[in-house]
């Protein structure tokens, strides 16, 4: 798997343990964990075995996960990648977060498009899933632009915070 990907202002890079300070302070943020299906972190310790863990899964081709770095910045703004790969049904979930400060510019829109392009075209994946929670408008608004299909919602599919959430079904086909 190709470990760098890049747009006009972005470098999306596969994470390093090294990043966990910067995505310590991004995953620290409520505002940004509200609909990620972690609880914002209180220990950069946690960023850390997070990175540890998604790295364990990238050995294995079950996920790879990137660092989004602001060219002009250098600085570490989110991260995107694929949460699980099934190589088998030539498909993927993806999934992504920013930090606040960036968010409403266009960011997410410039990392995703790359992420999609490069499922489609390198990885030769037939369709890419998104799963998002109802409330979730911005990310919803942002699958919309990227002309994901709305397939549905996936009633109590997973627990957050010790309850049973509705998760909306997008995606996004090669052919689409």
């Amino acid at each position: 798997m190709i470990t760098e990907l890049h747009t006009k202002r972005l470098l999306l890079r596969k994470m390093k343990v090294s990043d966990s300070p910067s995505l310590f302070r991004i995953w620290s943020d409520p505002d940004v964990t509200k609909f990620m299906n972690i609880s914002n972190f209180t220990d950069e310790n946690q960023a850390k075995d997070m990175i540890e863990l998604l790295d364990e899964l990238a050995q294995e081709n079950k996920a790879m996960r990137y660092s989004i770095i602001e060219l002009e910045s250098n600085e570490i703004i989110g991260s995107c990648g694929f949460n699980s790969i099934d190589f088998e049904n030539a498909k993927v979930e993806i999934g992504y977060d920013l930090a606040k400060s960036f968010w409403g510019k266009g960011y997410a829109t410039e990392a995703i498009s790359v992420l999609l392009d490069y499922a489609f075209t390198f990885l030769e994946l037939n369709r890419i899933e998104a799963k998002v929670e109802p409330e979730n408008i911005n990310s919803i608004k942002l699958l919309q632009k990227l002309n994901f299909a709305f397939e549905g919602t996936l009633r109590q599919a997973e627990k957050s915070n010790g309850k049973f959430i509705d998760l909306n079904l997008y995606s996004k086909l090669k052919t689409d």
